[in-house]
């Protein structure tokens, strides 16, 4: 058997194994990448195992339109990225620190076609046009000047004044159009497209999502004439037959659109928070308004009881609800510490105080470590007025208030307890469910909405009564930021 002929060096490329999965996998994620890669393509190529230009131009698309629409999800969870996408009035710091940005990112793709031929990351057109619809026609220029320097040193002239071009002519049509048509512009506007249509030969009515539309396809037609005249002077994608040429529009539209709908639905999330967090405030400013009315109506009627027969009494209450009311106007917060909350009861105290004089006695237990915990506001004193004119008013000789406070388990346990007249579990029904007469228990009721509001589930007010011993209401409140907490 005669021996094997050795390959000699330049008689030309070695034929891989037709079934070999290496080079079939290898050449796949060239493909796949955008990376051309020659000697796999001529190795690859004489196995009979290619991709298509179809494909690869396909390929490519997808690996654009992924790249941007990620770059738009990372764009958008940066704070001061999306201080600027929801608020229309920006300064030109604000819209330089963007653009050049967003500009960095994209050059970094041109940059890697130039010196890898890693197509797949060149968004020339498309990363101007879109910064210039979000910051305006300098900011789309700034952008552009970035994506075309770096084309220069290839030779490609004409990539810097059509980068340029473009950021100008998006900035332009933002300029012109109403900011919220632009971020009604996504990927299903190409659902909707024959509805446009009808309405513009049925109106004669210009829609703005036909011109954000008409606008990147213009420009895409522009840069595909550039390169079909002068190829070696500006980057394109080549398509080579009709189906290849409406892809290539296809993916210039959805590489604009897809970053819009992205930037859009985390303004639409913004501003569902913001008007939850309006609500929240204008349910609980409700409820507190309706305390001071209750508050205001319950010490009147203490002053009015001591006008004839306690004159001198009667003013000094006068003067402590005054110096009261002004330390609340002065201090209208949602939220305070508990060692602030308990010097409102104390003033409040002062006032029944000199009403009841020595019939009632205020006993406090309070744990230091609670005294800094955030509580709300007038959260303490409809409790302890409501121990006062239901459970201490009614009794013959008087009776005892006890304020407590403690921590357990992450949480701020205050109690307000008292040795009045007490209630049937009949009577605690009534108030919660609103059934009391005369508007009785609109103190509790108001503080148990409130904590619910604010905190949802993880907080309440529970009341404990027995007849003829007395009543104990008990409020827990987690701390504020913890885990499913409210946020003030």
């Amino acid at each position: 058997m005669p021996p094997r002929r050795l390959r000699r060096t330049g008689e030309g490329p070695q034929q891989p194994c037709r079934h070999c999965p290496g080079h079939h996998n290898t050449f796949i994620f060239s493909g796949l990448t955008g990376f051309e890669t020659g000697r796999y393509s001529r190795a690859v190529g004489q196995s009979g195992t290619t991709l298509t230009p179809r494909d690869l131009l396909l390929v490519t698309l997808i690996v654009r339109i992924a790249a941007v629409s990620l770059l738009a999800v990372m764009v958008v969870r940066y704070h001061r990225f999306r201080d600027l996408l929801i608020h229309e009035r920006r300064g030109w710091p604000m819209k330089f620190f963007f653009a050049f940005s967003f500009g960095l990112v994209l050059t970094a793709g041109v940059a890697s076609r130039l010196l890898l031929k890693y197509n797949g990351l060149d968004i020339t057109l498309e990363g101007a046009f879109l910064a210039g619809l979000v910051t305006g026609p300098w900011g789309g220029a700034l952008v552009g000047a970035m994506l075309g320097t770096p084309a220069l040193f290839a030779r490609e002239w004409a990539a810097l004044p059509f980068a340029v071009g473009c950021g100008f002519a998006a900035g332009g049509i933002r300029e012109a159009c109403p900011k919220e048509a632009i971020w009604r512009f996504s990927p299903f506007v190409l659902g909707d497209l024959h509805r446009y249509v009808w309405r513009l030969f049925r109106r004669f009515e210009i829609d703005w999502q036909i011109v954000l539309l008409a606008a990147p396809i213009a420009l895409q037609f522009l840069q595909l004439v550039l390169a079909h005249h002068w190829p070696t002077r500006i980057y394109a994608l080549t398509p080579e037959t009709p189906f290849q040429t409406v892809m290539v529009y296809l993916g210039t539209i959805l590489c604009i659109s897809a970053p819009i709908k992205i930037w859009n639905d985390a303004r639409i999330e913004h501003r569902v928070r913001e008007q939850e967090k309006l609500l929240m405030k204008a349910r609980i400013d409700a409820l507190t308004n309706q305390i001071n009315p209750h508050f205001l109506f319950n010490t009147l009627a203490s002053i009015s009881s001591l006008v004839r027969t306690k004159p001198e009494s009667a003013r000094l209450l006068i003067l402590k609800l005054s110096s009261m009311l002004r330390r609340r106007l002065r201090h209208d917060e949602p939220f305070v510490s508990l060692r602030e909350e308990l010097e409102s009861v104390d003033e409040y105290l002062d006032i029944e105080t000199v009403r009841f004089g020595r019939q009632l006695r205020i006993e406090k237990a309070l744990s230091p470590d609670t005294l800094d915990g955030v509580v709300p506001s007038m959260i303490l004193q409809p409790l302890v007025e409501n121990s006062i004119k239901h459970g201490i008013s009614p009794k013959v000789g008087g009776g005892r208030i006890i304020l407590r406070s403690r921590r357990e388990n992450g949480r701020t346990i205050i109690e307000v307890e008292d040795n009045g007249q007490g209630m049937t579990s009949e009577r605690l029904d009534q108030i919660f469910s609103g059934a009391g007469d005369n508007g009785s228990g609109i103190g509790l009721r108001n503080v148990g909405e409130r904590l619910r509001v604010i905190y949802g589930e993880l907080a309440g007010l529970h009341l404990t009564s027995e007849p003829g011993r007395g009543t104990v209401a008990r409020i827990d409140i987690p701390d504020l930021g913890s885990g499913g907490g409210a946020s003030s």
